[in-house]
This record gives structure tokens, C-alpha cells and sequence, in this order.
């Protein structure tokens, strides 16, 4: 994993904690990095931070980390600063101090990146997503991700099935059921039935 402090190119893709480790952890990583194509991809030191300390009892965290394809980007812009604190207010419940040493640190350096250089994000938290609707930061979730794959015929739609079964058997949220990805992106309008 390559550390940078560089502006971050508006191609880039901005990864939260979530997908990554879960991906990571239900063996599916690759499939990431193979969506990204030839955008670079990158994550905030905060959520190298959240990486880190899960490693302890989820060892194969540790791909994310050493991945050479996963930029950390890590600043001390006043711009980046702003943001990061102005999103911490927003995400943790008592202010930003509760979310440097709670949960949502990660969201907060995610979308300050997205904010400050208007690149793309990936976030699965709705009040995140919602934050950076309001604010007009690009925003995607992992299942558009997986969907996009699947329209531009870079995925089939029954390897994603099983890909999203073995996230919901590592207990990650998604808005479904096992064995109902395709119920729900076709009832969602994520993909259309001749993309099957």
C-alpha cells in the first residue's frame, strides 16, 4: 500500500472501511480492485486506521493493507482538516472527539476526500451516503458497484449472488436477504432484465 500526500485525482474511487474488510475477509478483494479497472483507488488514513485495529481478530484485513493497488492518503490541508472536523460533527453523536476513538472516523475522512478533491466515493452507511447527497459529493454504494459490473458485462450476475450471499454469511449489511440480490436490484431498477 502506497502512502501519498498529494492532491487525489477526481477519477479516483474512495473506499470506506466496510467494503474493504468485508470484501477482504469473505475472500473477494479482487473483485475491487478488477471494478476500479484503471481508476486509482484510495482510502484515508482514518480508515487505514479502522483497518488496523481489526486485524487483531480479522487477519485477512491484513490484504487491504498490504495491497499494492490501495493508496493511503494522508493530509494536514487546512481544507481536508475543515472538512474532516465539519463531517465528525455531523456523524458522532457528542462531536468529533467521540468519533477519533468511537466509530465513524472512517466516514468522516472519506467523505472530507470527497469533498475536498471531488472524487467518487464508496459508502454503505446510509447517513454517510445521505451527507454526501446533501453536500454533492459523488457517492456510490457497493452494490451499484457490483451492478455497473454487471450492465458493462465485467461480472455475471450469478457470481455476484454468490459474492453477496458470503458478505451477508459475514454478517455486512445489505438491504436484503441471502439468495434475494437479484430480486432486489431488479425491484430497484439496478439493473434491467435483459442485463441478466
Amino acid at each position: 500500500m502506497e502512502v501519498l500526500s498529494m492532491k487525489v485525482p477526481a477519477n479516483a474511487l474512495v473506499f470506506d472501511t466496510g467494503p474493504l474488510r468485508h470484501f477482504a475477509m469473505q475472500g473477494w478483494l479482487g473483485v475491487l480492485r478488477y471494478l476500479a479497472e484503471d481508476r486509482p483507488v484510495f482510502i484515508p488514513d482514518s480508515v487505514e486506521r479502522e483497518l488496523n485495529r481489526t486485524i487483531e481478530y480479522a487477519s485477512p484485513v491484513r490484504a487491504v493493507l498490504d495491497a499494492d493497488w490501495i493508496n493511503v492518503h494522508r493530509s494536514n490541508d487546512l481544507s481536508y482538516v475543515e472538512a474532516f472536523a465539519r463531517y465528525a460533527d455531523r456523524l458522532a453523536v457528542g462531536g468529533w472527539r467521540l468519533a477519533v476513538g468511537d466509530k465513524n472516523i472512517g466516514e468522516c475522512g472519506v467523505l472530507a476526500m470527497g469533498h475536498v478533491y471531488g472524487c467518487e466515493v464508496v459508502l454503505d452507511d446510509a447517513t454517510p451516503r445521505r451527507i454526501a447527497e446533501e453536500v454533492g459529493i459523488r457517492a456510490t454504494a457497493t452494490i451499484s458497484l457490483l451492478c455497473k459490473g454487471i450492465r458493462m458485462k465485467r461480472l455475471t450476475i450469478d457470481m455476484v449472488e454468490c459474492l453477496a450471499d458470503h458478505l451477508l454469511e459475514g454478517e455486512y449489511y445489505l438491504p436484503f436477504r441471502r439468495g434475494e440480490f437479484r430480486q432486489h436490484v431488479l425491484e430497484n431498477g439496478l439493473i434491467d432484465y435483459d442485463e441478466i
